[in-house]
């Protein structure tokens, strides 16, 4: 992941708020409020719906069957495993999948998925790439970094079924997939003149999945 670690090295102060966030925290520690984890997952799920928008989106804009390949292992991964097992959580506080897709987006839930889907729509797959990874690779990251807890995958934990997703083998071989496809986009349409633009991306990225955990964690609408 030689690109996503030295676009996530040149905003580490951005990185560590969003991938150490006190919401974060308290679901290692199994102390996060069940009306925040709720409120997020419900939100989660509406904002699954836009990224799976995206990744098609970086299918079309794909310039290869390889690279449609890769955004497709993507999609699959949002659509086939991680919106199941928001449905899964859901269905044990009676919420079914219309019920969620009712739900309002709350204004970090829009404001994050419209900023990529516009970075995909002005720019190339490269763009559109470095805005998601934070999202696909992130999580990655955070789901083994909990497993590693004390009480990340204890039974004690309400929060270890998440935490025990993330930190899978399957989505961390997902996660690998992007990183590796994200290197790959890059090895051909990567300048250093385009660096500045790509930061922003990902620096930008960041910055909103942080405020998605402060929605989830203050109840933001």
């Amino acid at each position: 992941m030689i690109l996503f670690n030295r676009l996530k090295s040149d905003c580490i102060s951005d990185w560590k708020s969003y991938s150490e966030h006190e919401f974060v925290e308290q679901m290692g520690s199994g102390t996060l409020a069940k009306e925040s984890f709720q409120h997020y997952l419900v939100q989660d799920y509406l904002f699954l719906i836009q990224f799976a928008r995206a990744y098609a989106l970086a299918i079309y804009k794909s310039r290869n069957l390889s690279e449609m390949r890769g955004c497709l292992e993507g999609l699959k991964a949002i659509l086939d495993t991680e919106m199941q097992l928001h449905l899964k959580l859901c269905a044990e506080w009676g919420l079914d999948a219309k019920t969620i897709e009712k739900t309002p987006e709350a204004k970090s839930t829009i404001a994050y998925t419209r900023y990529v889907l516009e970075a995909g729509q002005a720019g190339d797959i490269l763009d559109l790439f470095v805005a998601l990874s934070p999202c696909m690779i992130g999580y990655a990251e955070i789901g083994a970094r909990l497993s590693k807890l004390p009480k990340g995958q204890s039974d004690d934990n309400p929060y270890n079924v998440w935490i025990s997703e993330y930190a899978s083998d399957g989505y961390q071989e997902v996660a690998d997939g992007a990183g590796a496809l994200l290197d790959s986009l890059a090895e051909t349409s990567f300048t250093e003149a385009r660096y500045p633009r790509l930061l922003e991306l990902f620096r930008q990225a960041t910055r909103l999945e942080a405020d998605f955990w402060t929605m989830g964690m203050e109840l933001l609408d």
